[in-house]
């Protein structure tokens, strides 16, 4: 029986896949084709997985020309349909990933990278829960230039940033309503919302779940109706690692730990330093971080948030309860041990995003590594190896990387290297209004 037969009311479909941007790339199509939508998929060419930023094909990209832009499967993920509460008339969804003719998945596939690393966590008996934390400006971008929008209730701008502020929350409230009636109907599951550090600045936690695959399709469906509820609000949605020049950028942070096959914490023994895993896993993040920052910072704006001193960390480093380092490991109860990695922005792609965050804890696990003792105090202000600084120097280290592709394939690591060096070219010629107007509520 399909969801279909349940809703009657909805009256067209979606169906697309992410490519390595993130971006949903897919049809529109009636109702009527939903029953061989469900058994056979779709097919369109491979490519499409592939695109830069601005939908073009990468120019000496082998799944173009070489392969006669072949096509590929695009079969349903268990997701199964989902409604689109933003959209007018009544419509949902059906999240789709890409595998060749013989049933083998497409490697180039961001959701197939996560499962992937998922797959190697069950060889070991080990299951990851994990969580997102969701940064995002909403903003005015119907002028010159981009402003904090008008207040629906007082019809005024607020006049700077208001950390944990209820009344700038309370301002949008009409906007949050729906934004968490929708996230009940997408079954993503939205946790506390609070205001941040920038102006016009928001962020929703998202719930534990242990299904990391779970995790990230609801991070990117999550961008997806915050973008389009925004819209219908007469405002844009950013989640663009750094909107404002003087306002802290967007973070995408994610806290996990690792189960074992009897459902216990293994980062978890009742100490304050966790157990030796917890370290391994650490290490791992930390060894990961120069190499797959591409993955972690993928866009030419992304290197502007990362400044020392503006909220978003810039060393390599771990500790116990302190924001200023790349991995954190929380506070409370030492049972509930865990890991924050807060690298990325909010322009990541969540499926490569916690693929990369969960391979490398993986990696220092399976290699027993073995982390630097933990900072104290502020990391800004120490003499600590740094996160790459340039986009070029993220291309690089990643293209050159081993352990990016003891991660990922080699396809995509091959794949997304082409991708951003086309899109450093044309980024290079853009200007800095340009660049902006692209991206603010493209990523």
């Amino acid at each position: 029986m399909s969801w279909l037969d349940d809703h009657p009311e909805i009256l067209n479909l979606r169906c697309g896949a992410a490519d390595l941007n993130g971006q949903a790339r897919g049809k529109r199509m009636p109702r009527r084709f939903a029953e061989k939508l469900e058994k056979d998929g779709t097919r369109f060419p491979l490519s499409a997985i592939n695109l830069d930023i601005w939908g073009e094909d990468i120019d000496d990209s082998p799944l173009v020309f070489e392969t006669g832009d072949a096509d590929g499967l695009l079969l349903p993920t268990e997701r199964g349909y989902v409604p689109m509460p933003w959209l007018r008339a009544p419509s949902a969804i059906l999240p789709l990933w890409a595998f060749h003719d013989d049933g083998t998945p497409f490697s180039g596939d961001p959701r197939h990278a996560l499962a992937r690393v998922l797959k190697r966590y069950k060889e070991h008996g080990l299951t990851p829960v994990a969580a997102t934390e969701m940064e995002f400006y909403l903003v005015d971008d119907s002028g010159k230039e981009i402003q904090q929008p008008k207040s629906p209730r007082s019809g005024k701008r607020r006049a700077g940033a208001e950390i944990l502020s209820l009344r700038a929350l309370d301002a949008f409230d009409e906007f949050f309503n729906e934004l968490y009636e929708a996230c009940e109907i997408m079954n993503i599951p939205a946790e506390a919302a609070i205001s941040e550090g920038g102006i016009g600045q928001f962020e929703v936690n998202l719930e534990h779940v242990p299904d990391a695959l779970k995790a990230a399709d609801d991070a990117w469906l999550f961008k997806m109706l915050v973008r389009g509820l925004a819209r219908n609000h007469g405002m844009a949605a950013s989640f663009m690692a750094k909107p404002y020049d003087d306002y802290a950028g967007n973070g995408l942070h994610t806290h996990f730990s690792v189960l074992d096959k009897d459902g216990n914490n293994i980062f978890a023994n009742d100490t304050f330093e966790g157990t030796p895993l917890l370290q391994n896993a650490i290490a791992g993040c930390l060894a990961g971080i120069p190499d797959l920052a591409l993955i972690f910072a993928p866009h030419g704006n992304s290197y502007e948030r990362l400044v020392p001193g503006a909220h978003a960390p810039t060393s390599i480093c771990w500790a116990y309860d302190n924001r200023t380092a790349t991995v954190r490991v929380p506070g409370g109860s030492f049972g509930a041990r865990r890991i924050e990695h807060r690298l990325a922005g909010g322009d990541v792609n969540p499926y490569l995003f916690l693929a990369a965050v969960l391979g490398s804890a993986l990696v220092g696990i399976e290699d027993g590594m073995t982390p630097p003792a933990p900072i104290t105090g502020n990391a800004y202000d120490q003499k600590l190896p740094q996160v790459p600084s340039t986009w070029n120097d993220a291309i690089d280290k990643f293209e050159q990387s081993t352990l990016a592709r003891r991660i990922f394939d080699p396809q995509l690591v091959d794949n997304l290297v082409r991708t951003k060096r086309q899109e450093m070219q044309y980024f290079a010629e853009m200007t800095p209004e340009e660049q902006l107007d692209h991206y603010l509520d493209l990523v």
